[in-house]
């Protein structure tokens, strides 16, 4: 079941940045909506990673070394 799920988000995944390009080059109206939806996604999980790591920081700094 896992398995299942893993490629249907590879399969998105690839979808999404096969619309980027496509709609870098003048791609259809629906290209450039699922291309926008899929860099923001990608600028969401990145500030999460950020964010993420400067809890990480944070919590370290308080052991004493």
């Amino acid at each position: 079941m896992i398995v299942l799920v893993l490629l249907g988000l590879l399969a998105l995944v690839a979808g999404g940045c096969a619309c980027v390009v496509w709609a870098e080059r003048g791609g259809p109206r629906w290209a450039r909506v699922v291309a926008a939806a899929t860099l923001g996604a990608g600028e969401l999980l990145r500030a999460s990673g950020k964010n993420r790591r400067r809890g990480l920081d944070r919590s370290s700094d308080g052991d004493g070394e």
